[in-house]
């Protein structure tokens, strides 16, 4: 199955900070974890791992993920 072109961490990382500034005051803080770790998931910002095939010296970097049970990812 192909990866989709959108996912739902595009959209929080592209209009996340507008909708916070927007609803502020009526969202809680469970919310705003959720929203923080949906945008941070498997970036550089929580780390990674190299794997390399020792055959041909070819890498991959695979980010850490963020564990949140929310998370669709």
């Amino acid at each position: 199955m192909p990866r989709p072109k959108l996912e739902d961490a595009d959209i929080f990382r592209a209009h996340g900070p507008a909708y916070r500034k927007a609803h502020a005051g009526h969202l809680n803080l469970p919310q705003l974890q959720v929203m923080s770790a949906v945008e941070t998931c498997r970036t550089a910002v929580l780390g990674g791992h190299v794997a390399a095939c020792t055959k041909c010296d070819h890498q991959h970097i695979a980010y850490n993920s963020c564990r949140n049970r929310h998370c669709p990812k």
